[in-house]
């Protein structure tokens, strides 16, 4: 298997990760709801539940959301640069962030180790496993990095058509 196939394979597979954490959100605060309004009844462990696949969802999806050009950027200032300079700009950024994501990830892993003997409010579950989410999300990211630093930083972002301002797409 090649590295290209790898990548479309994880990617993939991200992306169904991230599909299946936004059902079950859905899913769940959908049946609290209709519990709730039509049953008189609601469970006390899906406001905390959601939360945390809310955040896991986020931090799943940062790579994805990188891949796509849609993280919040400032590219005023490698804009107005000569072209080499802007992308030497651009492949610091691409090194800051895996700096960044390689602290959070290990921070992410202590605070995991931390809050393993503390249990959460309404589901009395570990708190190391919603915690698992920093980890999860900035080692997600790392990975969607390392395959697409080149690509970010001649800023060939993965658009899809539907993105596009119709003006923009093929008839």
């Amino acid at each position: 298997m090649n590295l290209q196939r790898v990548e479309t394979l994880f990617v993939e597979l991200n992306r169904l990760l991230v599909a299946a954490i936004l059902a079950l959100v859905f899913a769940i605060v959908f049946i609290n709801v209709v519990g709730r309004y039509g049953f008189s009844h609601s469970f006390a462990w899906v406001e905390e539940a959601a939360r945390h696949l809310m955040i896991l969802g986020a931090f799943s999806g940062a790579g994805l959301a990188l891949r796509e050009g849609r993280l919040v950027a400032i590219v005023a200032v490698s804009d107005l640069m000569p072209a080499r300079f802007g992308k030497a700009l651009r492949w610091i950024i691409v090194a800051i962030m895996a700096a960044f994501m390689a602290t959070m990830l290990w921070l992410g892993i202590s605070f995991v180790e931390f809050g393993w003997s503390k249990q959460t409010m309404s589901t009395g579950m570990s708190r190391g496993i919603p915690y698992l989410s920093i980890p999860i999300g900035c080692g997600l990211f790392l990975i969607q990095l390392a395959f697409f630093a080149r690509r970010f930083v001649a800023e060939e972002f993965e658009i899809d058509a539907v993105d596009l301002p119709s003006q923009n797409r093929a008839a």
